[in-house]
């Protein structure tokens, strides 16, 4: 089994759907409300657990009510929580999602999430790290703190993944220092200003991957840009959809797909994911995955 380390928020996403947006001092009605868990790096832990990786999370909850069910959810989802701190008298990290013609929008307060500092990159820590296949990264986390374990695995030659979400600026030296660089359209046109696509990913050939949303994903081969187009669903609920993606891509590399075929693997997962509810509720396993129609032979998971 593959070993993935995940570095990143955990939250707790409260989850309004409505079929009317309210514009500034405004008050509509909303049609439901529900709690569940989030946070992209818990989202990307828990979707490449259930696809057969063998995850630990690194990151910080609240020591509250909060942070107890979000650990006590991870470690009965099979993900490992020794690295998982309660940081006393802070709040757990939180996001707060409106759910309107299929589409999401959302408030993130990181609260115990800031607290993901570079200190906590220690001598354990760092030991963890090294018997990692992969470490995976978001932008839920202080940006030091991300630049500090790049920096880290990049020296020891363990590769990562960076999903640049939020959207924020990157330096080119993280840039160049990660394995695998996967933002959205928009991600990426904060990344790399007053650049093409087309130019932008011919500079950085097998690793900058651009998710597309229903469109799939585009990337260059060092010979051509590849689309790797999504299934076409349906969707009931989009949250999650890129941590899904993301968490399978993952798999899908450290088992050997080659680039293109993990990416249509995690267009796939997230085809699945968005058809349920939640960001973690739609996430699917292996054998979800092997009943889809679409599903490839030469996907096998250790």
């Amino acid at each position: 089994m593959k070993k993935i380390a995940v570095v990143g928020s955990m939250s707790m996403d409260f989850v309004v759907t409505t079929d009317e947006k309210p514009g500034n001092g405004e008050t509509v009605f909303g049609n439901s409300f529900q709690t569940s868990f989030g946070g992209k790096g818990a989202n990307q832990a828990v979707a490449a657990q259930r696809l057969g990786g063998e995850v630990k999370m690194f990151g910080c909850v609240g020591d509250d009510s909060f942070g107890a069910d979000i650990i006590k959810n991870l470690a009965a989802q099979g993900v490992n929580v020794e690295y998982v701190e309660r940081v006393p008298q802070v709040a757990s990290g939180s996001a707060h999602i409106t759910l309107f013609q299929g589409d999401n929008s959302i408030i993130v307060v990181p609260s115990a999430n800031n607290q993901m500092t570079p200190n906590k990159l220690n001598a354990e820590m760092k030991e963890a790290l090294m018997t990692s296949d992969l470490v995976m990264l978001q932008h839920e986390i202080p940006q030091e703190t991300i630049e500090a374990i790049v920096d880290f695995c990049y020296e020891q030659q363990i590769d990562t993944i960076l999903n640049p979400a939020p959207a924020r600026a990157l330096s080119r030296e993280i840039i160049e220092k990660v394995t695998y660089l996967t933002p959205n359209e928009h991600e990426c046109q904060l990344i790399f200003p007053d650049k093409k696509v087309s130019e932008v990913i011919k500079t950085y050939p097998n690793k900058l991957i651009i998710t597309l949303g229903s469109k799939g994903a585009l990337f260059y081969d060092g010979k051509e840009e590849v689309l790797v187009k999504s299934f076409k669903v349906t969707p009931t609920d989009t949250t999650g959809a890129g941590d899904t993606f993301n968490g399978a891509l993952a798999v899908g590399i450290l088992n050997g797909f080659g680039l293109a075929s993990s990416i249509r693997y995690a267009n796939l997962a997230a085809s699945i994911s968005v058809q349920k509810f939640g960001a973690q509720g739609g996430m699917p396993t292996m054998a979800e995955m092997k009943e889809s129609d679409f599903f490839e032979e030469e996907w096998h998971v250790e």
